[in-house]
């Protein structure tokens, strides 16, 4: 059974000119890849006109909240008391994003709700990368 969790998300584009863009987005959780998030951004909010899915961590979100976090294409970090930064690197170049935190920490403990923490399948994780590698999904 596949059960996902949508949940929209108010969130702002960071930038150095001009003030703070609102960009919409959506949270996702999947049991379908119980320890991956995922944060989508339609075509009106990418530089190309395409959707946008960027996947990462859950646990990184967690940790994110609490203390700054990642050192690959995302960066996770509180940002004073009511919001968390997302730092999305890409080879055209880095996005800010701010989210306010207890939407964060909602979906978290939404995503919880359904899959505990430590409690994700991670042979079948495994074996489902394993089988789109090779080619037998």
């Amino acid at each position: 059974m596949d059960i996902c969790i949508r949940q929209p998300a108010r969130a702002r584009l960071i930038t150095a000119e001009d003030p703070e863009v609102p960009v919409p987005a959506t949270l996702r959780y999947s049991v379908q890849d119980p320890l991956a998030v995922f944060v989508d951004f339609p075509p009106e909010a990418a530089l190309d006109g395409e959707e946008v899915t960027w996947t990462f961590a859950r646990s990184l979100l967690d940790e994110g909240l609490a203390a700054p976090a990642g050192d690959g294409d995302v960066h996770v970090r509180p940002c004073g008391r009511g919001r968390t930064v997302l730092e999305f690197h890409s080879p055209y170049g880095v996005a800010l994003i701010g989210f306010a935190t207890a939407e964060l920490r909602r979906f978290l403990a939404r995503s919880y709700a359904v899959v505990a923490d430590g409690e994700e399948d991670i042979g079948t994780v495994v074996e489902r990368g394993l089988g789109t590698l090779f080619g037998s999904v």
